[in-house]
């Protein structure tokens, strides 16, 4: 039997202010082809999962926090307990708006690495309404590090 359990994985800290953990697919020690599957932590008051896309479908489910997530041109305020759904190739953000930690979980598939990871690492992240279309009117800026 393979566990992966939260507490023992150390996983990744980015540039936007989050914490990332694979509990399926990456350095997890459960691998699936089917789907991904994480635990993310966005650092209060601007934390960020930054403007991106994919070619996968993904949820996110949030587990507590207040977030605001952009979703092509929409924008809501989510918070604990609430899911949504993402499109393959649909522009998503999810930024973190409250004073506490964001804590949410993402699943995707089918399993393989998505691109922004290592753009926002290598500060190559595109940057929205100048190399990919632009966020949903008052959302809260992108990240976009050493792109600026």
């Amino acid at each position: 039997m393979t566990i992966a359990d939260l507490k023992k994985i150390e996983g990744r800290t980015y540039p936007a202010r989050r914490r990332t953990q694979n509990l399926v697919g990456g350095m997890s020690p459960i691998q699936a082809k089917s789907f991904s599957m994480g635990y993310v932590t966005l650092e209060p008051n601007g934390g960020q999962v930054p403007w991106h896309n994919q070619e996968q479908e993904e949820v996110y489910f949030i587990i507590e926090g207040k977030g605001e997530m952009c979703l092509g041109e929409e924008k809501m305020e989510m918070t604990g307990g609430q899911a949504v759904f993402i499109p393959p190739g649909v522009f998503h953000q999810l930024t973190n708006i409250g004073d506490e930690p964001l804590k949410m979980i993402y699943v995707y598939g089918p399993a393989g690495d998505v691109a922004h990871w290592r753009q926002e690492l290598d500060g190559t992240l595109p940057v929205a309404g100048k190399d990919v279309p632009p966020l949903p009117e008052g959302a809260q800026p992108q990240f976009i590090g050493k792109a600026d």
